[in-house]
């Protein structure tokens, strides 16, 4: 079995979740699996081999787990992106649509300075929403993006076309 093939095996669907019609991609037993996990982690590394990171964003919640283990292996600080009310001093915040509204992602507003390299790191790029408004919050706070990396993209949903010219990396494609 290649190496994609056998990532893929520890993805499993949940049909009808969170709602009906929606067939949910579970991360749980990949992150469960020590060599699954530490193949993800190596396959993001290399595609980040020559590249400065000075900040590693991770989306909430998902996003933290590799997230916070890629920061540690490039040398990197960890910056969470919460919903808000989740972080404890000064933000700034970004609003995205959904299917049906809005939605809220915060960051704190001295997590990135000015010209630092970033990379963000979401577990799924799904509409592209939530990766959008991460580009917008490191692009207010003054962080050159260097490349978006997720685990899973849903390409059908196309949401890769929301994150304009920006080097985006996904493990796996659906």
């Amino acid at each position: 079995m290649d190496e994609i093939t056998y990532l893929e095996s520890k993805i499993r669907d949940i049909y009808d979740f969170p709602k009906p019609g929606v067939v949910f991609k579970d991360i749980t037993p990949l992150l469960a699996d020590v060599q699954a996990t530490r193949q993800v982690l190596d396959l993001f590394l290399k595609r980040l081999d020559g590249k400065k990171i000075d900040k590693v964003i991770g989306m909430e919640s998902r996003g933290f787990f590799f997230g916070t283990l890629l920061a540690q292996r490039l040398g990197a600080g960890f910056v969470p992106v919460r919903k808000p009310g989740k972080l404890p001093f000064e933000t700034i915040a970004q609003t995205y649509d959904l299917e049906y509204g809005q939605d809220q992602l915060e960051i704190h507003s001295d997590s990135i300075k000015k010209g630092e390299n970033v990379l963000i790191h979401d577990d799924v790029l799904a509409t592209g929403g939530t990766a959008e408004a991460a580009v917008k919050l490191v692009e207010t706070l003054g962080g050159n993006i260097v490349q978006l990396n997720f685990l899973i993209e849903l390409t059908f949903l196309k949401g890769v076309q929301k994150l304009g010219n920006h080097e985006v990396y996904s493990v796996l494609k659906y």
